[in-house]
């Protein structure tokens, strides 16, 4: 079998829940491209791929599949695509690997990309999704990324057209409902403008999951970031809300803003403050949070409101409670790997390796929050 490669493109990012999703490019990069803290695109420009570049990769993806069908079979393994036949196509046909990875997780979900497919045309995003359908008819889940003001351009009827034609969720960069900090980070929405496009995504029939991103308020507006975020998403009433935390990268404008001291970013207790705060203003809906980051410090913090509210809020408060050096040790565990639960503290072996670096780094002489800040630029 002769293999040529195939032109099939991906972007750069995804959120976390589509890792085993098949990646198709409609966009590329970020029409908007102006926020403070997003360090993605700041030197690329927007453009929209045509319908024959989109369609082509489809049918290559296809290709693909089949190829690697037929090494599963000349290994001996008939078609099932499992780890050796994984391994085989690494090695030997690394240009199959985006697809063969899909194929090993069911070949069932396909998240569109860049950061706002709905930039395309409505009809040209039906018809993607129509042939998505038709050629991999096991797909079970389709989802993109779009922005609320494009969103805002698309009726209720053109976002009910693409449900019909296969699109399930729509991830929306909420970050803030403050208008205040929306306005100082760029963001180019307001929290009026969030709420109409969240309503109007659930109006059409479409799964939405709205990311909040903590931090984002710093030291200045925090506690309206809190409230007013918690405003909005009490209007929404998403089926997902997502938390993400506020990492500042070093090539970003906010970076600059920090410098210049415009900008005073939290700490990680301050960060947990607001989150508590965030959560104590919600009222009256019925999301799942989730905080599926490696940046958030609470990785428990998942749970079906309203019924698990007083959990979360008791977890977030425990973990405030706890005395400074727990605190410390807790924030060093979980930044080094050894922590995701609070409960992993009671954990004689865990507690044991985490005392052991918090006394090493004690010992030479550096601060906690020194030591974790370059733990975490690991992930940044």
């Amino acid at each position: 079998m002769v293999l040529s490669k195939p032109s099939f493109e991906q972007g750069p990012i995804r959120p976390p829940n589509e890792a085993n999703s098949l990646l198709l490019r409609l966009t590329r990069n970020c029409p908007w491209n102006r926020c403070l803290f997003c360090p993605v695109y700041k030197t690329k420009d927007f453009s929209r791929r045509s319908m024959e570049e989109v369609k082509a990769d489809v049918h290559h993806i296809a290709e693909d599949k089949e190829k690697i069908k037929e090494i599963s079979r000349q290994e001996g393994y008939g078609g099932e695509i499992n780890r050796a036949v994984v391994a085989r196509v690494h090695a030997g046909f690394p240009e199959l690997l985006p697809v063969a990875f899909w194929q090993y997780h069911g070949g069932e979900t396909v998240f569109l990309q860049d950061g706002d497919s709905l930039q395309l045309p409505a009809d040209q995003v039906a018809e993607i999704l129509v042939l998505l359908k038709e050629k991999f008819p096991e797909i079970s889940r389709i989802t993109t990324y779009a922005r609320s003001r494009t969103i805002l351009r698309r009726s209720v009827e053109e976002l009910k057209t693409l449900q019909q034609a296969g699109l399930d969720r729509i991830h929306v960069g909420m970050e803030s409902g403050s208008d205040q900090v929306l306005a100082f980070m760029k963001k180019g929405v307001t929290g009026a403008q969030h709420l109409e496009a969240g309503q109007r995504v659930k109006e059409a029939g479409l799964s939405l999951s709205e990311y909040v991103l903590l931090g984002l308020g710093g030291q200045g507006m925090w506690r309206d970031h809190a409230q007013e975020t918690a405003k909005v998403l009490n209007g929404i009433d998403p089926h997902f809300i997502r938390f993400r935390t506020l990492a500042i990268h070093s090539n970003t404008p906010l970076a600059e803003e920090v410098r210049k001291g415009n900008f005073k970013p939290l700490h990680d207790d301050e960060v947990i403050r607001e989150q508590a705060l965030l959560i104590d203003n919600i009222e009256g809906i019925t999301s799942y949070i989730y905080s599926d980051h490696i940046l958030n410090l609470l990785e428990e913090i998942n749970g079906r409101l309203p019924e698990e509210k007083p959990r979360l809020k008791n977890t977030l408060d425990s973990y405030l409670n706890l005395p400074n050096r727990k605190r410390e040790l807790f924030r060093l565990g979980r930044r080094a790997g050894y922590f995701r639960t609070l409960a992993d503290m009671d954990n004689p072996s865990l507690k044991t390796a985490v005392e052991s670096i918090y006394q090493e780094v004690k010992s030479g002489g550096y601060s906690i929050d020194d030591y974790i800040k370059q733990l975490l630029r690991r992930f940044i």
